[in-house]
């Protein structure tokens, strides 16, 4: 019998042990019976160190002070069996204060008698930590939208800074319209950011990056059993962004079911997840961007007139580049301070002739294509500015490569985007394309001003691989 009682101390021991948390045990008189190993680490005392004397070791800052625990019929836990997790501080062996949560309840035998008091540490330092990382890069990101970091002085971008700010102040529906690379993401965020629901959450969507099946349920969530692979039930991006705002970029790929399925998400404020039947109420804020002509759709019957409507409460339209050459000078500092930081780098800027081609290049993929410009010359360049010479092959003014391009990527594009109206495609110039850009199929859709999702469909019809064999 005493072996079999022993076995049973040394396992409980054993799990005591195993306990993430800090837990320690008190007699009758409030001295230290047990102290796992959990307590060694987050007090710095070890059991020996500890076991014998009172819980003023740890001088909790609830309530050290007191005359409890020296005097243990005035504890809190005596009088009231148990007391409620309160966040405090306990005092590490060295000195410094520890972020815990501590709760203590009395432990009574059969007859009624007081047996002890345990008590369990759980250490907050961790937490503490995320907590502080994610409001350090909430912070950030709250600095990377910032109207100061929507590089421009010129006019018309005057014009959106003004638009930006009227928009933040409200909670109307914005459209955000604008060629591939012209920063509407960044707009987007902007609004959000310098708004009254800056501390809700801004939750981005890419309609053209799902199918029809997949953007649904990612949007409105779906209960379990929906469908195949539903195995629990599933909050949508509509449902995550309550309180908040949710960025629906290239709004223009949405095929007719979802153009009704957001149509009655902003006429109702309600939604459904997949499977369900439930109503369920979300206040939100809905901003779209696409780099469509939405009028010239509605007037195809391609996109639903009401919708269209519904979205454009507020409209921005967001300048190509190539209708603010000003702001380029700023927009390559910009660039080379993001660079050298990077890098580890300490390029000055861009001679003259290397200025002079990037004031002259008609941008159609517009700023992400001169951030790219100026990534490629950090590569290349090896003095203290980066020349012609370290721009790509497009900005270098060779002939043979607008000529070899001109079949399918106009060196002066439309001033606005017209993918359906552009040149037929043929499976050579698509090849040629890829190879040019790396086969990166956001840079392909860029050149060509059409969607990824588009020139997915075009490598599917013509049998080619998505990466380079």
């Amino acid at each position: 019998m005493e072996t079999h009682q022993l076995w049973n101390v040394n396992f409980l021991n054993q799990i005591l042990d195993t306990m993430a948390e800090g837990l320690f045990t008190l007699d009758d008189q409030g001295v230290i019976t047990s102290w796992n190993r959990s307590m060694e680490k987050i007090s710095g005392y070890t059991s020996q160190e500890a076991i014998g004397h009172n819980c003023s070791l740890i001088e909790c800052s609830k309530c050290f002070g007191k005359m409890c625990p020296a005097d243990i019929n005035k504890c809190g836990v005596i009088q009231h069996g148990k007391t409620e997790a309160n966040e405090c501080f306990i005092k590490h062996k060295d000195g410094q204060d520890v972020a815990v949560i501590k709760n203590a309840r009395l432990a009574r035998d059969e007859n009624g008698q007081i047996l002890g008091i345990v008590e369990t540490i759980t250490d907050l330092t961790e937490l503490k930590k995320i907590k502080k990382t994610a409001e350090e890069a909430q912070r950030k990101l709250k600095k990377a939208y910032r109207l100061g970091n929507i590089i421009g002085k010129s006019a018309v971008m005057q014009t959106v800074f003004d638009a930006i700010r009227a928009a933040a102040n409200s909670r109307a529906t914005v459209l955000i319209q604008g060629e591939s690379g012209t920063g509407k993401e960044l707009v987007a965020g902007a609004i959000h950011y310098n708004g009254t629901s800056e501390a809700n959450p801004l939750v981005t969507v890419n309609c053209s990056a799902l199918s029809e099946t997949l953007l649904e349920s990612e949007l409105f969530g779906h209960v379990k059993g929906a469908f195949t692979g539903a195995h629990k039930d599933r909050k949508g991006r509509f449902e995550e962004a309550d309180g908040g705002t949710v960025f629906l970029d290239e709004i223009g790929e949405l095929t007719p079911y979802m153009q009704v399925k957001l149509l009655r998400v902003l006429q109702e404020r309600e939604i459904e997840r997949v499977g369900d039947s439930k109503k369920r109420k979300i206040n939100i804020r809905i901003i779209a961007a696409t780099h469509k002509n939405l009028f010239e759709l509605t007037q195809q019957g391609k996109f639903r007139e009401d919708l269209f409507y519904r979205l454009k409460v507020f409209p921005i339209i967001v300048p190509p580049l190539r209708h603010r050459r000003e702001d380029i000078p700023l927009l390559v500092s910009h660039f080379i301070k993001k660079g050298n930081k990077r890098e580890k780098k300490s390029i000055k800027g861009v001679d003259t002739e290397g200025m002079k081609r990037l004031m002259e290049h008609s941008w159609p993929g517009n700023i992400r294509e001169l951030e790219n410009a100026i990534e490629h010359g950090f590569v290349i360049c090896n003095s203290d500015q980066i020349t012609r010479s370290d721009l790509p092959v497009e900005l270098r003014g060779s002939r043979t490569y607008i000529e070899k391009r001109s079949h399918f990527s106009p060196v002066s594009p439309p001033r606005s985007p017209q993918p359906d109206k552009a040149v037929k495609l043929t499976k050579e110039a698509l090849l040629t394309l890829l190879e040019d850009c790396n086969w990166n199929k956001a840079e392909v859709g860029r050149q060509l001003q059409k969607s990824r999702t588009s020139v997915w469909k075009y490598m599917n019809k013509w049998n080619i691989p998505l990466q380079k064999e």
